[in-house]
């Protein structure tokens, strides 16, 4: 998958679905450019041939197929000789980082460019002719490609993991999310019969997102129950949590399984950048989706650069977030949440034996509130370490008012 190029749309993230297919049972989707989502709309259908720059002696000194993120993403056609000073304003460099080929995209605006390393840039002649060639297309009738994968369980409730697939040869911010999603599916498939039923897209960044979100946002504000973005999963850098937009179960239990195996880690509240967890936590949704990665995006020196490449990350590395998520996996099956069956006010306890009806409660005023809590936070979120945590109560006296509660049928498990 590294050579490939990918964007939004195009035969690049095809391409990389029909190679993950060989990992995980992915039906690739088509949606047609021009598709309205929200305020947005599916862009046309980007693809390239070939793009390069030739100085006045005949070398290219830039070329797509050398490096694809030499030339902009969604750059439209162009021919034709420049001088010096009109090829300039077409080309983006990092002089921050000499070096490196920045990654830089204009998916919304109409233009043309490349992009090659600050050192590079400096060593142009300035008196030459350039001639530019970029024989690419961009078409309104094309399709934007995604993935989508499911394994069911006994629940209807799900767990959600989304990752993107738009950038081109990157390692750490596409590439370990894409495989780690891949080789996740594969592990769950592997050692199922599962209670929750798992969900897994792969999308172009943030417009595959909101579309997602426009056809299938109110069905996931039902049925999810903790939701992931899976990106920069294998450079050396320490194990960050980013968390949801809201006190949600999927961060509970990230909490506590950071604390059960002693992890060392970042942990960052919720805000409205970096990657698809801003639409997905967008207030007419509030998913409870959050991110474990290792450096966040935008926080390593490679981000977005040529310099993120296979050589950056290890195995290692990577094995160790993805062994996370599996950790994350197995405690949500371990413990169950509950859910109301009278969520409108209390229940009548009395007349269910499970309240004292004569006299003052100091008889039982653990077992009382441990009740009370429990009913309270039965809401779909909480199985009963959380319930315990939030409460203070004793935790196997939760557990087995619990199982009162269950045989009164006044909770459920989800």
């Amino acid at each position: 998958m590294w050579p490939l190029n990918r964007s939004l749309t195009g035969n690049g993230n095809r391409k990389t679905l029909e190679i993950l297919q060989e990992l995980a049972d992915i039906q690739i989707h088509e949606t047609p450019s021009g598709t309205p989502c929200f305020d947005w709309e599916v862009p046309p259908e980007w693809n390239v041939n070939e793009a390069w720059i030739v100085n006045s002696q005949g070398e290219k000194i830039v070329d797509f197929k050398v490096n694809n993120l030499h030339l902009l993403g969604y750059s439209i056609p162009f021919q034709g000789e420049l001088s010096y000073d009109e090829l300039k304003e077409h080309l983006y460099t990092k002089p921050s980082q000499p070096d490196v080929i920045p990654y830089l995209t204009s998916y919304y605006a109409e233009r043309w460019g490349f992009c090659m390393s600050h050192k590079q840039f400096l060593s142009l002649s300035q008196t030459e002719k350039y001639t530019v060639h970029i024989d690419s297309t961009l078409n309104p009738k094309g399709h934007m490609t995604w993935g989508e994968a499911l394994l069911p369980g006994t629940s209807n409730k799900e767990i959600f993991f989304s990752t993107y697939i738009c950038h081109p040869s990157m390692a750490n911010d596409v590439l370990s999310g894409m495989l780690g999603q891949a080789l996740l599916y594969n592990a769950l498939k592997n050692s199922g019969p599962h209670h929750f039923t798992y969900r897994f897209i792969w999308i172009p960044e943030t417009i595959g997102s909101i579309y997602y979100l426009s056809k299938y946002g109110d069905f996931l504000t039902e049925k999810m129950l903790a939701g992931f973005v899976l990106t920069c999963m294998a450079d050396p850098g320490k194990i960050t949590w980013k968390m949801s937009r809201k006190d949600a179960y999927t961060d509970r239990i990230i909490q506590r399984v950071f604390k059960q195996q002693n992890i060392d880690y970042i942990q960052e509240n919720f805000f409205p950048g970096g990657s698809d967890e801003r639409q997905y936590c967008s207030p007419a949704f509030d998913l409870p989706v959050s991110l474990i990665m290792r450096s966040r995006y935008e926080k390593f020196a490679a981000y977005h650069t040529s310099a993120d490449t296979l050589d950056y990350i290890s195995i290692p590395h990577f094995v160790e977030v993805l062994e996370l998520y599996l950790t994350i996996v197995r405690e949500m099956e371990r413990e169950p949440v509950y859910g109301s069956n009278n969520p409108a006010c209390e229940p009548k306890l009395g007349k269910r034996g499970l309240y004292p009806t004569l006299g003052a409660q100091e008889k039982y005023p653990d077992y009382i509130d441990a009740m009370m809590w429990i009913l309270n936070l039965a809401d779909g979120t909480y199985d009963a370490p959380a319930m315990a945590d939030k409460s203070g109560m004793d935790l196997e006296l939760i557990k087995n008012i619990i199982q009162n509660l269950l045989k009164e049928n006044l909770i459920y498990r989800m």
